[in-house]
Parts: C-alpha cells; sequence; structure tokens
C-alpha cells in the first residue's frame, strides 16, 4: 500500500498526518509502528488519520495512534496540526473546524497570525471517570511505585494525566518515575505524567511523559491538564503561559465545567509517500 502523508509538528511534538479524505486507510498497529520509527521508518510521536464523519454537521473525523501503535483518544497538538492542515488544503475556510474524536467533538479556530486555538473541553475530574483507581475526589492522589511513593494531581482532557509538582523542571527524573507511575497500576488505562514548576501565578514550566511515546518536547492535553490542577490546587490564573520544551502555549480556563481553551502554533514539515 502506498501512503501520501504529511509530517507536521506542534512545537515540535511531531505527526504523520494521513489523509483518508484522499485515500481509504486501514492501518495495522505493527503499521503505525513502522511508520513512527524514526529509524527504519518516517519517524514521529503520533500518527494522524483524518477521515470524512457520517455526520454532516461534522469537518472531519481525527484519529490518533501513539508511536506504540495504540490508538488513543486525544491530541491537542495533533488537533492544531489538523487544523492547519485542512486550511492549506482549503477543505474549511477558516472560522470555526468541528473534530470528532475517540471522547467527543472539539472545536478548532484557525487564527490570522497562524496560531490555532483549541476549545478541548470540559476536564474529567471524577476518578472512575478519569480513570484512576481511587475511592474518591481528592486535590492529590499518592501512588507506590518502584521509584518509591509519588503524590500526583489527575485530570483527564479526553486521556488520562497524572500532575507532579516539582521545584526544578529542568532537573526533574522524568523518565524514573513517570515510568514508575505507569507501572504502578494505579491508572487502569495508562497515564501521561506530566512534571510542573510554577514559575509565578501566570506562568510554569512543563515537561511531559506520554503512553506509549516517551517525553516529547510538547504535548497540548498535558498542558491543560496541568493548567487545571495548578488552577484547582496551586493557585493559578485564569490564562498561563506553558513553557515546554519545545516552545509556548497559552492555555486559559474559566474553572469547573466550563472548557479548556489553549492557544499555540502548528507547522508543515514536508510532504511525501511510501510503500507500506
Amino acid at each position: 500500500m502506498q501512503l501520501h502523508f504529511t509530517k507536521m509538528h506542534g512545537l515540535g511534538n511531531d505527526f504523520i498526518l494521513l489523509d483518508g479524505f484522499r485515500q481509504a486507510i486501514a492501518l495495522a498497529p505493527e503499521q503505525v509502528r513502522t511508520l513512527a520509527d524514526r529509524h527504519f521508518g518516517i519517524g514521529c510521536d503520533q500518527v494522524l488519520l483524518i477521515e470524512p464523519d457520517k455526520d454532516p454537521s461534522i469537518d472531519v473525523r481525527y484519529r490518533i495512534f501513539n508511536a506504540a501503535g495504540e490508538e488513543v483518544e486525544q491530541c491537542g497538538n495533533g488537533a492544531r496540526c489538523v487544523a492547519k492542515y485542512l486550511v492549506d488544503q482549503g477543505r474549511v475556510n477558516g472560522g470555526e473546524i468541528r473534530a470528532a474524536t475517540m471522547k467527543g467533538v472539539i472545536t478548532l479556530y484557525p487564527q490570522a497570525d497562524g496560531q490555532v486555538r483549541v476549545n478541548m473541553g470540559v476536564p474529567v475530574l471524577e476518578p472512575a471517570r478519569i480513570p484512576l483507581r481511587a475511592d474518591r475526589r481528592q486535590a492529590f492522589y499518592a501512588a507506590e511505585t518502584a521509584a518509591g511513593r509519588v503524590e500526583f494531581m489527575a485530570a483527564s482532557m479526553g486521556n488520562p494525566h497524572a500532575v507532579i509538582r516539582v521545584p526544578d523542571c529542568a532537573a526533574a527524573e522524568v523518565e524514573r518515575i513517570a515510568r514508575a507511575v505507569q507501572g504502578s497500576g494505579v491508572f487502569p488505562e495508562g497515564v501521561n505524567v506530566g512534571f510542573m514548576e510554577l514559575l509565578d501565578p501566570a506562568r510554569i514550566a512543563l515537561r511531559v511523559y506520554e503512553r506509549g511515546v516517551g517525553e516529547t518536547l510538547a504535548c497540548g492535553t498535558g498542558a491543560c491538564a496541568a493548567m487545571v490542577c495548578g488552577r484547582l490546587h496551586q493557585g493559578l490564573e485564569k490564562q498561563v503561559d506553558i513553557g515546554l520544551k519545545g516552545g509556548h502555549l497559552v492555555v486559559s480556563w474559566e474553572g469547573e465545567g466550563h472548557p479548556v481553551w489553549m492557544t499555540g502554533p502548528a507547522a508543515t514539515v514536508y510532504q511525501g509517500q511510501i510503500e507500506l
């Protein structure tokens, strides 16, 4: 099977976008892993597949596969890349783009300056829906792990996130602690683990170790989850600048019951074809 693809990134969180409007595409997990392989394939953090939706009110169905070949629920940086691709291809005229994901519909708003503003939906905080093994909702949870006892906050932005506050983001033992949390069994569907340093009430630094991928240069849903946890439990303001290894996102949230809004860039690197 010959696939046309577009290589894109959002703050260095990189993607292979496949256009299911051009050709019917069905991917097996091993094919996703081949595409994502940086030595024997194209290389990416995640593969994005866009397809028509049966609902005429939906502009695009948006599917996400991590580098391990698993289909996952949501990806904020990928959503911005989907919006840019649709605009560049003339599929939409800007304005509002409605994208269906595994966990519901998100809305994308391409901006005149090339940024994309995304309504990421209302965060989920109830443990059973994140999902997280806990009897009740708490500000802080704890897991007994191979790295010792780890305390964290938790939220779902369509995918599960643990958020750990650290004094120095750059010095955090991201891989060791994140893998220990992921292996603890506390999150039955796995988890993305964020390490958040509060710089001031309107700025944080963040690193995220993603489920099925590892540490990435940026994570949009991780940024949103950090904002939610930080606003609820760490005194963050309604709008926060989030510094990631790959650059900055602006995330805003009015509070419980309201959607999280994320604004950031998207870039096209190149297009090509691959025999799979």
